[in-house]
């Protein structure tokens, strides 16, 4: 028989032990999880492939705060206190979408709307400074004048966009740290268009007057600073030490970056930036296919992954601005009913897609209405029949089908597969696809100069609801690679913009992607889910990749290495 008090004992001996195991285990996990200052962040970005391509704001270049959003802030930016991965609703995956709750001010402190007349007073942060730039600028504060140098540069730039802010009536600053922009008329995109947006990087007249073209002058009031960059190779980032920014983690204020440097690795093939991943050569992929997946967690079980529904619609640009059979609905329809987009899903993308995801995004809410939602005009896209597609086509006249060419990037790995094989689809109804590849420089160039050809094989961003229809497919635009073109549509769009309720603009919405859907400028395609993945030692991050549009900045700002275990794990 045992005795209870040696048991007693026992029980009370292995919990001391037990307890000390423990706290010797939370203390090390407390240490780990208390931010560190130090090190290098290396990041192969949701555009791995592309180097900048340009660091002027001027340029009105989609890609701009991607790379220059470390050192260029903005009036507002996404709340990362709200983002999933620290207790909060929203994912931050979204190419250019911040819900309202998601919506903090950056360099602007507080905002008001007001009346007679129609008015936002801004009210920005004091106390923010410039750095010094050799040849460039001395150190200075940040006033309200440098934001409206900035937008009056950005309008008056001969590469803005037609009718953007048409809007705004003008720009004024009561004191240095006001700034107010009087509207025409209520914009449902004001924010978006010069807050958070594309096209809305607030820089000093110093850079632009040593040369904003030449990256060598860049210089903002970011967390961190260009030093250096090598076209097809990296940018690399060092660290701000007159950053203003701080964040709150425990309990304590921390100032901003943590890390010293972050590079932005260029890697063209696909292999190589997996290969970079698993050898910890980088620190952060973002954009990994699921075909990679796999192999990657056999290979490397620690790393830590966040899947997401890409952010970008697929799909082949019909263009309907220049002669051909694009010109005819029926020709457009049968070429979305000739390709068996469900069986996409299933087999190519091993279920790793969803069949209707574009042009609304399913993250956008009451935005997004269902395929099973939809007229059965629509349902009709998305159903595989080559013998209504053959029967289409020959009452537009071309009962043995035609050839036409298409052109692709090479950029784009899942793009250079997926094409060949809607080429062989449309083999089966008599239409032949000649593929050209292009490098992307080219491929963007010829949509941007109206020469693309008549087949257009690309993704597009979502961005947000409003912009989503709008620069698609409104007359004019450049991202419209079909060049759709319909008065009456144009005006339904103006009147959403136009429209402050968010509920009758829903409505309006849903209307005008029931339309665009219908008139099938675009062969809709299934829209892939995307991974990103990290390594545990990458800490305070769960995947962000944007809190503005492209913009990754403020994201990187708040990771920290920990450099202990990185040196444990061997790398």
């Amino acid at each position: 028989m045992k005795c209870p008090m040696k048991q007693s004992m026992r029980g009370v001996l292995l919990g001391t032990a037990l307890s000390l195991v423990l706290g010797v285990w939370s203390a090390s996990a407390q240490s780990a999880d208390k931010p560190q200052y130090g090190g290098t962040l290396e990041i192969g970005t949701v555009y791995v492939t592309l180097s900048a391509l340009s660091f002027d704001p001027n340029d009105w270049n989609w890609k701009l705060n991607h790379d220059t959003g470390q050192y260029l802030e903005q009036l507002f930016q996404g709340d990362l206190s709200k983002a999933k991965s620290r207790g909060g609703p929203h994912a931050f995956v979204a190419d250019g979408y911040l819900p309202q709750d998601a919506i903090k001010g950056e360099l602007a402190e507080s905002w008001e709307w007001k009346e007679n007349p129609l008015r936002v007073e801004i009210k920005l942060r004091k106390g923010v400074m410039f750095p010094e730039k050799a040849g460039v600028m001395k150190s200075r504060e940040f006033t309200s004048e440098d934001v409206v140098y900035s937008f009056n540069r950005l309008i008056s730039s001969p590469k803005q966009q037609k009718g953007y802010f048409n809007h705004v009536e003008k720009v004024e600053t009561p004191d240095k740290h006001t700034v107010v922009f009087y509207m025409k008329y209520f914009h449902s995109e004001w924010d978006y268009r010069f807050g958070w947006g594309y096209y809305s990087p607030i820089y000093a007249k110093e850079m632009v007057d040593a040369g904003a073209t030449n990256w060598k002058n860049a210089v903002g009031t970011g967390p961190f600073q260009l030093a250096d960059y090598v076209s097809g190779n990296s940018n690399t980032y060092t660290k701000n030490p007159l950053y203003w920014g701080s964040e709150k983690i425990g309990g304590q204020e921390y100032k901003l970056p943590f890390v010293d440097k972050i590079v932005y690795r260029t890697i063209k093939d696909e292999a190589t930036w997996i290969t970079a991943l698993r050898t910890g050569k980088l620190d952060i992929l973002e954009t990994i296919r699921w075909q990679n997946v796999d192999s990657l967690k056999k290979s490397s079980p620690q790393l830590k992954w966040n899947r997401w529904l890409n952010m970008s619609g697929t799909f082949m640009a019909m263009r309907m601005d220049v002669d051909g059979p694009f010109k005819d609905i029926r020709v457009r329809r049968a070429l979305n009913m000739a390709v068996n987009k469900d069986e996409i899903v299933k087999a190519y993308y091993n279920g790793n897609a969803e069949l209707f995801a574009y042009p609304q995004h399913p993250d956008y809410g009451p935005y997004f209405q269902p395929l099973a939602d939809m007229p059965a005009s629509v349902k009709e896209l998305f159903t595989y029949d080559p013998a209504k597609a053959k029967k289409l086509l020959a009452e537009a006249g071309f009962p043995k089908g035609f050839t036409t060419k298409v052109q692709v990037c090479s950029c784009n790995p899942d793009h250079m597969d997926l094409l060949p094989l809607i080429a062989a689809y449309y083999e089966q109804v008599g239409v032949k696809l000649e593929i050209q590849p292009m490098e992307y420089g080219a491929f963007l160039s010829a949509m941007s100069s109206r020469t693309h050809a008549p087949g257009y094989f690309m993704n597009s961003g979502h961005v947000n609801p409003t912009r989503t229809i709008h620069k698609s497919f409104i007359t004019g635009e450049l991202w419209n690679p079909a060049g759709y073109s319909d008065p009456k549509y144009d005006a339904k769009m103006e009147e959403v913009f136009r429209t402050k309720d968010e509920a009758t603009r829903i409505k309006m919405l849903r209307e005008l992607t029931v339309e665009i859907l219908d008139a099938a400028p675009y062969v809709w395609l299934p829209i892939p889910y995307v991974y990103s993945a990290w390594w545990p030692w990458v800490k305070n991050y769960g995947g962000e990749l944007r809190v503005g549009a492209v913009r990754p900045g403020p994201i990187y700002a708040r990771i920290w290495v920990d450099q202990e275990m990185k040196k444990k794990m061997g790398h």
